[in-house]
C-alpha cells in the first residue's frame, strides 16, 4: 500500500496582508481517487494564525482545488477554505464573498513581485549601498545585470507548469530584481485559487535559495516602479459586446465614490504609495479608464478595440500584495451593479 502527501493550503489572519499557511495529509493511496470533493476536511489551530481565540481554536480546512506537486515525491497541492467549526465561512475567507457560481466571469491576473536580498535587505542587483542603474534596461530584459534573478523565475515557471497550473507567461519587469507572471482561469474562484498555489510554489522555491518573494506595492521608495496584480476580467457581456458604449456604461460603474472605496480597500495594503499618478499608475484618489491608458485606472486594451469592442478590460489598481480573492469578489460586485 503506497502513500500520498496532501499538502492542505490556506490563507492566515495576518493583517494588513493575509499569508499562506500549508500542512501535510499522508493518506492511503489506495483511497484517494483524485476528486477534490473526496478530500477530506481537516482541522487546524487558529489560535497560531491570528484567526481563533486560545479557548476555542479549532477551524476548519475544506479543499476546493488541487493541483500536482512536483516538487514533491508522490505528492499533491490543496488550496482550502477556511470555515467556522459550524460550517459558515471564517471572516478571513475572501474565496466565499465571490458571486460567481456560473462562472461568467474570467479573469487574469498580472502578479509583480520583487526577489529580495535578506542579507543586503534589498532587491537582488541592488549594490549593498547606493542603487543600480536607473529603470530603463530591465524590462523584459536579457543579460547579466539587467536580468537578475532568472534562475529562480525559470524554476517557479517549470513547477506551476508541472502542477497543471494554467500560467501563460513570466517576465522581467521595470525595476532590477522585480518579475511578473500571468495566470488565467475561467471562473473567478479558479483564477483566485491558481493564483494562490503559484504563490505557494514561488515562496517554496525561494527557499532553497535563500531569498525572499517581496510582494510590498512599492518595495524601493523613489523613483522606482512599484508592484501590482492587474487584473484582466470579462464577462459574456464583455466578450459579446460589439459595441463602445457597453464598454462605456461598465467602466462608469466604477466610477461613484462608493465603489473606489470599496475598490481600494480590498486592492492591498499600502497602495497609497504606488497610486501615485506616477510610474504607469492613476492617483488613487481619482478614477479614469482609456484604450491603452497604462495611466488610468481601467485600461481598454487595444485588442478588445481591435475586435470590434469585444474581450476584457483590465483593472490597473490591484496591488501586488491583494488578496485575488477580494479583487475579484469587488469587480464582479460591481459589474453587475
Amino acid at each position: 500500500m503506497g502513500k500520498l502527501k496532501l499538502e492542505y493550503i490556506w490563507l492566515d489572519g495576518s493583517m494588513p496582508t493575509q499569508g499562506l499557511r500549508s500542512k501535510t495529509k499522508v493518506v492511503d493511496d489506495s483511497k484517494f481517487t483524485g476528486k477534490v470533493k473526496d478530500l477530506p476536511d481537516w482541522s487546524f489551530d487558529g489560535s497560531s494564525t491570528m484567526q481563533a481565540e486560545g479557548g476555542s481554536s479549532d477551524l476548519i480546512l475544506r479543499p476546493v482545488a488541487m493541483f500536482d506537486d512536483p516538487g514533491r515525491r508522490h505528492a499533491k497541492l490543496v488550496m482550502c477554505e477556511v470555515l467556522n467549526p459550524d460550517g459558515t465561512p471564517h471572516p478571513t475567507n475572501g474565496r466565499a464573498t465571490i458571486n460567481d457560481d456560473d462562472e461568467d466571469f474570467w479573469f487574469g491576473f498580472e502578479q509583480e513581485y520583487t526577489i529580495w536580498d535578506p542579507e543586503i535587505d534589498r532587491p537582488v542587483g541592488f549594490p549593498e549601498n547606493g542603487y543600480p542603474a536607473p529603470q530603463g534596461p530591465y524590462y523584459c530584459s536579457v543579460g547579466t545585470g539587467n536580468a537578475v534573478g532568472r534562475e529562480l523565475v525559470e524554476e517557479h515557471l517549470d513547477l506551476c507548469i508541472d502542477a497543471g497550473l494554467n500560467i501563460e507567461g513570466i517576465n522581467a519587469e521595470v525595476m532590477c530584481g522585480q518579475w511578473e507572471y500571468q495566470i488565467f482561469a475561467k471562473g473567478a474562484k479558479r483564477a483566485g485559487d491558481e493564483i494562490w498555489v503559484a504563490r505557494y510554489l514561488l515562496d517554496r522555491t525561494a527557499e532553497k535559495y535563500g531569498l525572499i518573494i517581496n510582494l510590498h506595492c512599492k518595495p524601493v521608495k523613489g523613483d522606482w516602479n512599484g508592484s501590482g496584480m492587474h487584473a484582466n476580467f470579462s464577462n459574456s457581456e464583455l466578450r459579446k459586446a460589439g459595441k463602445k458604449k457597453v464598454y462605456e456604461d461598465i467602466c462608469e460603474k466604477f466610477r461613484p465614490e462608493s465603489r473606489i472605496s470599496a475598490a481600494i480597500a480590498a486592492y492591498g495594503a499600502e497602495n497609497e504609495q504606488r497610486l501615485t499618478g506616477l510610474h504607469e499608475t492613476q492617483a488613487i484618489d481619482k478614477f479614469s479608464y482609456g484604450v491603452s491608458d497604462r495611466g488610468a485606472s481601467i485600461r481598454i486594451p487595444i485588442a478588445t478595440v481591435e475586435s470590434g469592442w469585444k474581450g476584457w478590460l483590465e483593472d490597473r489598481r490591484p496591488a501586488s500584495n491583494a488578496d485575488p480573492y477580494k479583487v475579484a469578489s469587488v469587480i464582479i460586485d460591481t459589474v453587475k451593479g
